[in-house]
C-alpha cells in the first residue's frame, strides 16, 4: 500500500492561513487533493496537520469534506508522518508532499513511486538532484526506514525537516534520484507569499476551467506565452 501525506499548516510569517487561501473558487488544499487523485499509483491520502488552534478550522473542514486527517506536534513532522504510516495498516512506502505546492503533478508524483518499487530503493525524490520547479517536490519512503528514523533521538530542531537524516546517510539508506527532461530548478511554484498566491491564481484561472488536471508542461507553456502571468513568476 502506498500512502500519501499531505502537510498542511494554516501558520506562516508571510502568508497566514495560505491552506484555505481560494484557487479558482476553492480553497488551495482542496485543489491539492484534486490534484492528487489523479495519481495512479496512490492508494490512500492523509492530510497531516498540527494539534495547534490555529489548525482547528482546516482540520474541521477537511473532515467535514470526507478527507481523513492526522494531527500531531506542531513541530515534530517527522513523528507526524510516521504516526499516519502506523495508523494504516499494510503501508510499504510512504509519499511525503508539502502544502505550499499547488502545481503538485500527479504524473511525476507516479513517476517517483514506479522508481522507488523497480529500484528498491530505500528513499526516492526528485529534490536531492533538483531538476524540477520547487513546489513539485516528491519524496518517497519505505516505511520502515520512515519509522527507524523517527524512533532515533536527534535534536529536535532536525525533526523539522523530517528527511533530511535520510537523505544525508545515502550509505545507510538506498537512495533513487527522479529527473526531468530538462534542468527547471530554477523555476519557484510554491506558495509562500501574496506575490507566489497572485500567480497561482492567474494559472488556475487560465488553465483550470479547459482541463483541472493541467500538468507542468502546460504551466511552463502558459508561462511562456502569457507575458501578463509571467511576471508574476519573475
Amino acid at each position: 500500500m502506498i500512502l500519501a501525506v499531505l502537510q498542511a499548516r494554516m501558520g506562516s510569517s508571510r502568508l497566514p492561513g495560505k491552506s484555505m487561501a481560494t484557487l479558482h473558487g476553492q480553497p488551495m488544499i482542496v485543489r491539492q487533493l484534486e490534484r492528487l487523485r489523479g495519481a495512479r499509483c496512490l492508494s490512500k491520502i492523509i492530510v497531516a496537520t498540527s494539534q495547534d488552534e490555529a489548525d482547528d478550522a482546516l482540520a474541521g473542514f477537511l473532515v467535514s469534506r470526507g478527507h481523513t486527517v492526522h494531527r500531531g506536534a506542531g513541530a515534530d513532522i517527522l513523528a507526524r508522518i510516521a504516526r499516519c504510516a502506523d495508523a494504516i495498516s499494510a503501508v510499504s512506502h510512504v509519499v511525503r508532499l508539502k502544502g505550499d505546492g499547488p502545481f503538485m503533478d500527479a504524473g511525476v508524483v507516479d513517476d517517483a513511486v514506479r522508481m522507488a518499487l523497480a529500484s528498491g530503493a530505500d528513499y526516492t525524490s526528485n529534490r536531492v538532484h533538483r531538476t524540477f520547479p520547487a513546489g513539485l517536490e516528491v519524496e518517497v519512503i519505505k516505511a520502515g526506514v520512515l519509522r527507524e528514523a523517527a524512533a532515533e533521538e536527534r535534536d529536535p530542531t532536525a525533526r523539522i525537516s523530517p528527511t533530511a537524516a535520510i537523505r544525508a546517510q545515502p550509505q545507510r539508506w538506498s537512495q533513487a534520484h527522479l529527473r526531468a527532461a530538462r534542468d527547471w530548478s530554477r523555476l519557484d511554484w510554491r506558495v509562500k507569499t501574496a506575490a507566489d498566491l497572485a500567480f497561482a491564481r492567474s494559472v488556475y484561472d487560465a488553465l483550470y476551467p479547459g482541463d483541472p488536471d493541467f500538468r507542468m508542461g502546460d504551466v511552463l507553456d502558459l508561462v511562456e506565452n502569457r507575458q501578463d502571468i509571467a511576471r508574476f513568476a519573475a
